[in-house]
């Protein structure tokens, strides 16, 4: 009978390691000096902590999270943390064509240069014209409300560019995605350590 036991040894040693380095990400963006790095710098570090969380979303209690999201929190929230961010984990990955957030852009071209229908592709066809989701978060270190909306294409047709500063801005939309993705893997944790330095 396989054993059930949650984490198993795998994904124990994937967990500990992926959770180390979304949470040194994590306290990286969060920071003000983080966000006058200059813009490739900041793109690298982005793109991993969205890669290293979407890797996470496949460890099953962390499904069961999201499940709790859909059923508990606000409308689209679950959404958001899950297929938004995978869909700009899949932007990232499968279009390594940019230096900077602010340069990323994808059309129905690009996307379906290869095949049509795919992840990014349905999302697109998915969002196309949804209302804006606004949000605020809490910056407890400043003591500051940041307020960010999170705005999906009216239109996804082709010959129509569709940057991705205009869904979700850099600085606040990457610090308040990273506050969710956290908020997400924490469901998870059940003890934090101090590493080395």
């Amino acid at each position: 009978m396989e054993n059930k036991i949650k984490p198993n040894k795998s994904e124990e040693i994937f967990l500990n390691l992926a959770y180390n380095k979304f949470y040194d990400l994590y306290e990286e963006i969060m920071e003000d000096t983080f966000w006058n790095k200059d813009s490739y710098y900041r793109f690298t570090k982005i793109n991993f902590i969205f890669t290293v969380y979407t890797e996470l979303l496949n460890y099953e209690p962390l499904k069961h999270a999201i499940k709790y999201i859909e059923l508990k929190r606000p409308p689209m929230e679950s959404n958001i943390a899950k297929e938004l961010f995978k869909f700009i984990r899949n932007i990232m990955a499968h279009f390594p064509l940019f230096d900077s957030w602010n340069e990323v852009y994808i059309n129905k071209e690009i996307i379906n240069w290869y095949k049509k229908g795919m992840t990014i592709d349905k999302f697109l066809t998915s969002y196309e014209g949804k209302e804006e989701v606004k949000y605020r978060f809490w910056n407890s270190k400043k003591n500051i409300m940041t307020y960010l909306s999170i705005k999906f294409p009216t239109t996804y047709t082709a010959g129509e560019n569709i940057y991705l500063k205009d869904i979700l801005n850099e600085k606040e939309g990457v610090q308040f995605a990273s506050i969710l993705m956290k908020k997400i893997l924490d469901t998870q944790v059940t003890e934090i350590s101090q590493k080395d330095k």
